[in-house]
């Protein structure tokens, strides 16, 4: 069974605990930038994820790595 979107950025950003951008995270996974920014969207929504500005970009990073999915 393939994983859904929101579980590849889940498992992206446990690996990547300083967080990614969402360029960074749609390149790695090979997913386009709305694809991306969607999923990371339902993520916030759910309070999963955490925020950080740094300059023009936002670092994401989750808010709990032992998040289960």
């Amino acid at each position: 069974m393939r994983k859904s979107k929101k579980e590849l950025v889940v498992e992206l950003l446990k690996k990547n605990t300083d967080g990614l951008t969402i360029i960074e995270i749609s390149r790695i996974l090979g997913i386009s930038r709305n694809t991306t920014a969607a999923a990371l969207a339902e993520l916030k929504g759910a309070e999963l994820v955490r925020i950080r500005p740094v300059g023009m970009a936002k670092l994401y990073r989750l808010k709990n790595e032992k998040i289960k999915y």
